[in-house]
């Protein structure tokens, strides 16, 4: 099966994660397409293909030489962002892309525009993979599925390329920070692994941000408008007041590379209370607890002035940047830049605006960095993917392998 045809196959598997469910895998979808990818494993001719109560997915390609190498592995995710709908995706090939607009929905106007996306420029006469604007691709992370299925279909195919042990994982609920939070790493047994999770051709990462939620609960005082004076404490104002106190400038709209920010996700309520809720980000550790010092001290302003409890206020760490534990092994970054090189392409190493499984697992201890699938505005329906550069991020993982059997 060629990785077009396997990729857009998966895509069909409706797998959006859900922060509101309990259950593990958090939705159906998950464990539909775990079994789907199951079946598929056992019929290349994999072994230990296991599928466990939690949905979480191993598999081996087992080593063809007698040389004792590290057993490395690679690790993507079963589901798709909650941030928008995926299912019934609609996906379609445009080939040989010229560099203009795409008109993804024109009844609803969605177009994926390179005045807008200027990446897009990057891939001009590639094939690449968009929607019909309803919904997401699902690239994130099907296309790392795809491309490392597809990476070990081929060393099964050439069984004259050397290889040691390699392990497979497919997880599940990462887009909803729980990928990590059932995974046997005694059972995977790997001495390092990658994510194959990362954005546009190239792209290696081993660095990503400190992430912290932090929300805010607030608590008014209905009474009639009409005879609410010196009385009523609204407190969607009380809310607006808070978010009113962060730097404007140092939201998503306005960051990149290492800077960091606060971010509001929700906002929700009446008079009587409200909540709203931020995301906390900061590539270094020292500014990262000084933005939680900062919504802190927000929050503290107000329970001054209208009295204490009118603010609670929950700050609650998510990850961490798994640079100081990939550092002292940088040695598997030099590989994979090594394996890029390789077959051709120039790596470029940039820090994760967001965190991976990889992040958790590397302080589990599995060192764990991120490489590129190819795909670009990811959680959006203006997701799209290029054709080629997921052919080179399964010869990537292919390349990786090879070098890792010297």
């Amino acid at each position: 099966m060629d990785i077009l045809e396997r990729f857009l196959r998966y895509t069909r598997f409706n797998t959006q994660s859900d922060a509101n469910s309990y259950t593990v895998p958090s939705t159906d979808g998950q464990r539909e397409f775990a079994l789907s990818l199951k079946e598929e494993l056992i019929e290349l001719g994999l072994t230990q293909v296991e599928l466990d109560n939690n949905g979480y997915l191993f598999a081996t390609l087992p080593s063809n030489i007698t040389k004792k190498v590290p057993v490395i592995g690679f690790i993507a995710h079963l589901d798709t962002s909650p941030d928008i709908s995926g299912k019934q995706v609609r996906a379609r090939v445009e080939k040989n892309y010229n560099g203009e607009n795409i008109i993804l929905n024109r009844e609803d106007n969605v177009i994926l525009s390179p005045e807008m996306f200027p990446e897009l420029l990057n891939v001009i006469g590639d094939d690449i993979i968009v929607t019909d604007g309803k919904t997401l691709l699902g690239a994130d992370d099907k296309a790392g599925i795809a491309e490392i299925i597809s990476a070990i279909e081929y060393l099964l195919a050439h069984p004259e390329i050397p290889h040691g042990k390699v392990r497979l994982a497919f997880t599940p609920d990462e887009e909803i920070g729980r990928g990590a939070d059932y995974f046997d790493l005694s059972r995977f047994g790997c001495d390092w692994a990658y994510t194959v999770d990362g954005g546009g051709e190239g792209e290696l990462e081993y660095e990503n941000f400190n992430a912290a939620v932090a929300v805010a609960r607030f608590k008014g005082l209905n009474v009639h408008p009409g005879y609410s004076k010196n009385k009523m404490v609204n407190a969607l104002l009380l809310a607006n007041s808070m978010i009113s106190m962060f730097p404007e400038l140092e939201t998503p709209r306005f960051t990149e590379k290492y800077l960091g920010f606060f971010h509001l996700v929700s906002l929700k309520g009446t008079v009587d209370s409200a909540e709203a809720e931020w995301l906390i980000r900061d590539h270094d550790k020292d500014k990262f607890e000084k933005r939680k010092s900062m919504i802190a001290y927000y929050a503290s302003i107000l329970n001054k002035e209208y009295g204490e409890g009118t603010v609670e206020l929950k700050v609650s760490d998510q990850y961490r940047n798994m640079k100081e534990v990939i550092e002292p092994v940088m040695e598997i970054v030099d590989l994979a830049v090594e394996a890029m090189r390789d077959i051709g392409i120039s790596p470029r190493i940039v820090p994760i605006r967001g965190g991976t499984d990889g992040a958790r697992l590397s302080y589990m201890g599995l060192p764990c960095p991120n490489i590129f699938t190819g795909g670009m505005n990811f959680h959006s329906r203006y997701e799209y993917i290029s054709v080629q550069s997921m052919e080179k991020a399964m010869k990537t993982i292919v390349s990786i392998i090879k070098i890792n059997a010297r």
